[in-house]
């Protein structure tokens, strides 16, 4: 009978060790929600939605990326739950050149692109044979090629939309030297070139102010949309709640939206309501 008990009383401690570790493992924290996002001044923003949502017991993590296809690769295999870095025209690109399937789950903000430069100050002449950066991928080339045609220091061939390339350069009459360049990028690029088209966050982060812009696009209710930086999941996860409610948090929060305006002036529009222009 002792060595009945003394086995029975191994067991019964086994199984009383077995339900605590079940139950340490049962209350172990999820896994945090995963955002894909380059660097950006904007981050700022995205930040302050995430300590609102850990207020409200919802863990999010920003995982940086140095480049604009990685954040994307990174929801295709699953290592990150979602991006937020990109308007849909690159997405479309994105997902017809990887064979993805990708897609938008919320709209963000949106900004203009600009024309800005540390040599040059806004109402000075474009000199010949300036050097313009451009961004490299296919959709922000022709973005910026038509912003420079909308100012007059270029002409592209009839019926190029925002889809234009380099080789749509029909007229360029101050010989303008035009170089390609990753996007994210831009900012570190300005002493090299006379002016960068690239987005306003870029021109902060290398020190120069959004109102210093030399030109800005086109900023019809259309282009807002169609420009607007939208959040990014595989079909399979984008109605994960989690994701759901952080982009619900980041939509409504007052915070948020003021200090998008703090960073970007006029120059930026909140889509997911009525365009302000």
């Amino acid at each position: 009978m002792s060595r009945v008990h003394s086995f029975l009383s191994r067991l019964g401690l086994a199984a009383a060790l077995f339900a605590m570790g079940a139950g340490a493992q049962a209350a172990s924290p999820p896994p945090p929600l995963r955002i894909g996002v380059i660097a950006s001044v904007a981050n700022q923003a995205t930040e302050l939605a995430i300590e609102e949502a850990r207020k409200q017991g919802l863990e999010v993590k920003l995982v940086e990326f140095s480049d604009w296809v990685l954040p994307n690769i990174a929801v295709a295999d699953g290592s990150i739950d979602a991006n937020f870095f990109q308007h849909e025209p690159f997405l479309q690109l994105f997902n017809k050149s990887r064979g993805a399937e990708l897609v938008p789950v919320a709209y963000g903000y949106s900004t203009t692109i600009g024309l800005f430069s540390k040599k040059l100050k806004r109402g000075d002449t474009v000199p010949e044979g300036a050097t313009i950066a451009v961004p490299n991928d296919p959709v922000n080339t022709g973005r910026a090629l038509l912003l420079l045609q909308s100012v007059g220091l270029l002409k592209l061939r009839e019926g190029t939309g925002h889809q234009a390339t380099l080789q749509d350069v029909v007229a360029n009459p101050r010989k303008l030297r035009l170089v390609q360049l990753e996007g994210s990028q831009s900012a570190r690029t300005f002493d090299d070139v006379t002016a960068s088209v690239t987005y306003t966050t870029f021109a902060k982060h290398a020190g120069i102010d959004e109102k210093d812009g030399l030109a800005f696009d086109n900023t019809d209710p259309d282009t807002i949309r169609r420009y607007a930086i939208r959040w990014v999941a595989r079909a399979d996860r984008a109605g994960d709640p989690r994701l759901r409610q952080f982009i619900r948090i980041y939509q409504e929060s007052p915070q948020v939206k003021a200090t998008l305006r703090k960073l970007y002036g006029d120059l930026i529009d909140f889509p997911w309501e009525t365009p302000a222009r």
